[in-house]
């Protein structure tokens, strides 16, 4: 198999599907914690996760970057395919698949360095060579805080607000040009005017980028997402204990307004979760 850090990326446009998750069950340790998820992420698309706590949410989502490789005891089966290259694959540098695919987490984590170096750091580790300052602000402008911060770039990360840090962070998974960035619930810590900036954000970034993201906002999921995944959990066969799984994925308008599951009804509706 041709190695993913040699892809030809001329290849990998010819498809509306961006990744795909065949019969994937990931496990910590001897739990089993999702099983015999099927998905298909359209490329160009804001995709969203949903469901109650425990569901697997996060855990499929880590699985789509390999950042679950970083927990240890953590296994998965199945396949996880981008532009058909099953990510899993041998030889397959989880490094170079975390710059194509990245990651913004729930708590804002700007690096203990300037706002400009926030961006250049991950920039220039990845042998950037371009010009930085352009760079830097393309960056920032794309994740819409250039002219919160247009006159500070030499300030700490740490200076601006939890919302402000959280779209540094953005702009930092930007700058080192990723094909698709995973979002892990980042508006959970924040007031409804960042929130409002990050999703009015997400509406932009979405012309250029493949974007995922897990929310526990249904609210949130019906104005940013094109396609949402419902999980939810199911009693495992051997009657112990619970396991994730992936209930119903559709267009966002059928799941809050024709689901075909009846969890998936009572979810959306507000009976649990």
């Amino acid at each position: 198999m041709t190695s993913f850090t040699s892809l030809d990326h001329s290849t990998e446009t010819s498809t509306d599907i961006c990744m795909s998750l065949e019969n994937v069950s990931i496990s910590y340790g001897a739990s089993e914690a999702v099983r015999g998820v099927y998905m298909q992420i359209p490329r160009g698309k804001v995709t969203a996760f949903i469901g109650p706590s425990g569901c697997g949410k996060s855990t499929v989502l880590r699985a789509l970057n390999r950042m679950n490789d970083l927990i240890e005891g953590c296994t998965l089966k199945g396949r996880v395919l981008f532009d058909g290259h099953d990510l899993y694959a041998r030889g397959v540098d989880p490094v170079e698949v975390r710059r194509r695919i990245g990651m913004v987490f729930q708590k804002p984590n700007p690096f203990p360095k300037s706002i400009y170096e926030n961006i250049a750091f991950g920039a220039r580790i990845n042998g950037f060579r371009g010009d930085m300052d352009e760079l830097v602000e393309r960056s920032l402008r794309k994740a819409a805080i250039w002219d919160e911060t247009k006159d500070k770039l030499k300030e700490s990360g740490y200076a601006l607000s939890g919302g402000q840090q959280q779209r540094l962070c953005i702009a930092r998974a930007i700058a080192i040009e990723p094909e698709v960035i995973l979002m892990d619930e980042p508006c959970s810590a924040l007031d409804p005017i960042s929130t409002l900036k990050i999703e009015e954000m997400m509406h932009e970034l979405k012309k250029s980028y493949t974007i995922v993201i897990v929310t526990h906002n249904m609210q949130q999921a019906v104005r940013v997402s094109d396609m949402t995944g419902f999980f939810n959990v199911s009693t495992r066969a051997d009657g112990e204990g619970k396991v994730g799984c992936l209930e119903e994925f559709a267009a966002t308008e059928q799941i809050f307004n024709a689901p075909t599951q009846q969890a998936t009804q009572d979810y959306v509706s507000g009976r649990f979760g």
